[in-house]
């Protein structure tokens, strides 16, 4: 028969048998349709906020292009090169103490000074609106401030009530509804306050060495292109080469949280491809079950001279069909999840989300939901394939055909490894996607084992007198049991949830518990050199005897060569980047820092005066692929500074103390303006203390900003759980196909259950014996499960806690039991409603097929 003609009626067969309707195939659609959802959806919203930021670029940096600067404002040359560009406006932020007028009361506050030309693109919003001159300008020597409502709350405040920043009062005009560049200033932890920059200059907080971050955005000519844009930045660096200018422009409006919105995109996407591939073994249980159930319609098509080809073939496009439909539910809802998403976090984070139809996400879930359709398929048609006619003549399942052909077995093979492939290609970060597929194929052989040890336990373990127990272990590891199908759909699901239940819990704990005892109470940031000495006098009264206070000074630099070559040209792993990343608080030190271990090399002696040198904090270091002897050279105030690497310290950065990748000899930066960084420490203060302190402090040093550690640490605990509940909520996916999975692989194994049930009803047995038999294997393979779960999910959170974080681990008694008990109500409850049907079974109709 012509290929063409055999498809037509393969077809045609195909089309008539799924008339009958989808009975079977529920879980097949489901999981497919929600492991598409997730994929599709993660990608599409992904892209909706990436391709927003582009399209929002202008709006988003403030300009075409913005040039930062630390510590300092840009120079006459630098500013009239910027301005023979095109329109610039000048911002300047840092972090600051605002304080009530009767100084009662105090916040820290991200604070940000604009000129008259701000925004240059978008628009500042306030409530009232208010011109720029009623809102900044100077009245009666007072000058005005917009405020986040926050600040307003947290102090008690109103608009017209007057707040204290540095040595000046500000008068609170407005509240601030829109600030269009928020987004590319990164993550703040404070409310933000914008004033005027001549308001700045007269709250006298920017001093030599202050921490303050000026940016010049700038507005090119309409119609100036990306590569246009390039060559501005490429001549300000040929033209200003010690600037020390960190540059971007309407195409990179915001790289870090554009990064992060991919790395998370990328995590989210393996959590939806964990569900495929989980509800891929319910695919493989709907299959199987469903082509057990055809099987005298199989070995008919065998005696009317079908090929086992052609018999393939007809379930393969039956198979194709019903993926195809809830390939189409997924998208649907994939389709959805950007508008959702963008609705759902505008009140949290202002994402730039874009509507409309994201084809390359919704094509890339079709292309895994299809792949994996196929790789769970082709085996249990392989076995349908070799069905003979025989069959019409006596019992027998697919489970007890021989083994599927080579041909079926390579292909699946070949198809697991397109998957994996595909899962690495489009990943952010290969390395990690390939270790997440190893875990998933180890979890898979590893879950494998389990079921087979507890099929060998249960055939070893000694007779019971119960005959419920002895029917329960007799089940466990009888021909055709549920025992692999339940261990493999549950324990992959319960274990992703347990590891990410155990890494928050952990990380609430050293955050909320470790931490705090063993932090310091405060941090001051730009202490002047010429108060330095009375601040210290002040704090050690302030705190007492037990007080502790360490202070180190402190300069903003930026990384630019590492052994002579630019590191904007280099290509370094991800988790060392982060050290070349902007720019980095830098410190000198006669002593090796306290919370610092020397593990390589010899520091300098107290009256070194040779070349620069710099230590370096060792695991950083080691990331980035630098040795002792190697070169590094910061740009510090517009200077470039070459330091040679003396020796490497072991940091422990877990301590919160004063710490610093880089420490370099004193005289490196002789003679240069900084300010000075503190720490107090004050053991079992209260927070009635920890007020009267900072009080103090404000009060008499207003231009140094404290903060609170206490404060930070909440805050911090606070982002977590909100970013744990949506991994937890994401994860969930792969529980809810692990729970369709096991429904599915217990509705498929009812078949059985039924001539049991009959065969043992017939001996004597009681509808009380069966369930009882039935609750207790459930109940012995939920425990199973859950210690699976349990271990290999505590074994993945010990590793990236102990390994990768570096910090205390414990398994959480809490996490353990909400395992063991929803394995245990899962496992029972599917599986009791799953089997109530079967013990009603009238025997006649099943004893006269046996």
């Amino acid at each position: 028969m012509p290929v063409s003609r055999a498809v037509s009626l393969a077809f045609t067969f195909a089309l008539r048998e799924l008339r009958g309707g989808f009975s079977g195939f529920y879980v097949f659609l489901a999981c497919i349709a929600l492991g598409t959802a997730a994929i599709g959806g993660v990608n599409a919203v992904s892209k909706s906020v990436t391709q927003g930021i582009q399209e929002e670029g202008q709006v988003i940096l403030g300009g075409d292009m913005r040039f930062e600067l630390i510590h300092r404002t840009a120079s006459v040359e630098e500013l009239a090169f910027l301005q023979s560009q095109g329109d610039v406006a000048v911002t300047a932020g840092m972090r600051s103490m605002a304080r009530l007028e009767d100084q009662s009361d105090q916040s820290l506050v991200e604070l940000k000074a604009v000129d008259d030309a701000y925004p240059l693109y978008g628009a500042l919003l306030t409530e009232p609106a208010l011109p720029r001159d009623a809102l900044f300008s100077a009245q009666d020597g007072v000058f005005g401030a917009a405020v986040q409502p926050i600040l307003l709350d947290r102090l008690g405040l109103q608009v017209g009530d007057s707040v204290r920043l540095g040595n000046a009062t500000f008068a609170i005009r407005a509240t601030i509804a829109t600030e269009p560049d928020a987004v590319s200033d990164g993550f703040g932890f404070a409310p933000r306050v914008l004033v005027s920059l001549d308001g700045l200059q007269a709250s006298g907080l920017v001093q030599p060495g202050s921490l303050v971050e000026y940016g010049y955005k700038l507005r090119t000519p309409p119609g100036t292109t990306a590569q246009q844009l390039s060559a501005i930045a490429e001549r300000a660096n040929t033209d200003f080469p010690t600037a020390g200018w960190s540059i971007r422009d309407r195409s990179r409006s915001a790289p870090a949280l554009s990064a992060n919105i991919e790395r998370f995109a990328q995590f989210l996407t393996l959590v939806g491809l964990t569900a495929l591939v989980t509800g891929g073994v319910g695919v493989a249980n709907a299959v199987r079950a469903y082509l057990d159930g055809k099987r005298n319609v199989i070995a008919t098509f065998k005696c009317l001279g079908a090929p086992g080809e052609f018999v393939s073939l007809v379930y393969l496009i039956q198979i194709l069909m019903i993926a195809g439909i809830g390939i189409v539910l997924g998208l649907v809802i994939a389709s959805l999840l950007p508008l959702t998403a963008a609705w759902a976090l505008s009140g949290v984070v202002p994402l730039p989300a874009s509507g409309g139809l994201y084809p390359g996400a919704l094509g890339l879930a079709t292309l895994f939901a299809l792949i994996t359709t196929l790789a769970f398929a082709v085996l249990p048609l392989g076995r349908a394939r070799d069905i003979a006619a025989t069959a019409l003549f006596r019992e027998q399942t697919i489970d007890g055909e021989r083994r599927p052909r080579l041909a079926y077995l390579f292909a699946a093979i070949v198809l697991i490894a397109l998957l994996a492939g595909l899962a690495i290609e489009t990943s952010f970060d290969r390395r990690i996607a390939a270790l997440f597929l190893a875990g998933i194929a180890f979890s898979f052989g590893v879950l494998r084992a389990v079921s087979i040890l507890v099929q060998a336990l249960a055939r070893r373990a000694p007779r019971v007198r119960s005959t419920a127990m002895r029917l329960a272990i007799g089940n466990i590891h009888r021909p055709g049991a549920l025992t692999p199908s339940v261990v493999l759909s549950l324990g992959l699901g319960l274990t992703l949830l347990v590891s990410l239940a155990l890494i928050d819990g952990n990380l609430r704990r050293q955050i909320a518990g470790n931490l705090p005892e063993q932090a310091p109470n405060f941090f001051f940031v730009d202490i002047q050199n010429d108060v330095i000495d009375d601040f210290s006098t002040l704090v050690t009264d302030a705190a007492g005897e037990d007080g502790v206070l360490q202070r180190v000074p402190m300069l903003r630099g930026r990384i630019v060569e590492l052994n002579d070559q630019d590191v904007a040209t280099m290509e370094l792993p991800p988790e060392g980047g982060w050290v070349l990343r902007g720019d980095r608080g830098i410190t000198y030190s006669v002593d090796v820092p306290e919370n610092s271990t020397l593990v390589e090399g010899e520091w300098w002696p107290a009256d070194y005066a040779g070349e620069p040198l710099v230590s370096f904090s060792a695991e950083e270091a080691g990331e980035v692929g630098l040795k002792i002897g190697d070169t590094v050279t910061i740009n510090v105030l517009g200077r470039n500074i070459t330091a040679r690497i003396a020796n490497l310290r072991q940091v422990q950065w877990e301590s919160l103390a004063i710490n610093f990748v880089m420490v370099f000899s004193p005289n490196t930066f002789a003679g240069a303006p900084h300010a000075w960084l503190a720490t107090l420490t004050v053991p079992d203060a209260g927070t009635r203390k920890e007020a009267d302190i900072l009080r103090a402090i404000t009060q008499a040093f207003p231009t140094v900003t404290s903060v609170r550690v206490k404060d930070a640490i909440d805050l911090v605990n606070r982002l977590i759980g909100q970013l744990a509940t949506a991994i937890r909520s994401a994860a969930a996916v792969a529980l809810v196909a692990s729970v369709l999975v096991l429904g599915g692989a217990l509705a498929a194994g009812n078949r059985a259950r039924v001539h049991d049930a009959v065969v043992l009803k017939m001996l004597g047995a009681t509808r009380r014996t069966l369930i009882g038999a039935f609750s207790l294997e459930y109940l012995m393979l939920g425990a199973a499960t859950a210690a699976f779960a349990l271990f290999a999910g505590g074994v993945a959170a010990w590793f990236v806690i102990a390994r990768i974080m570096s910090l205390p681990w414990q398994l959480l008694p809490g996490v353990a039991v909400t395992t063991l008990v929803g394995a245990l109500v899962l496992t029972v409850g599917l599986g009791l409603a799953g089997t109530w049907r079967i013990l009603g079974q009238k025997a006649a109709p099943v004893l006269r097929n046996l």
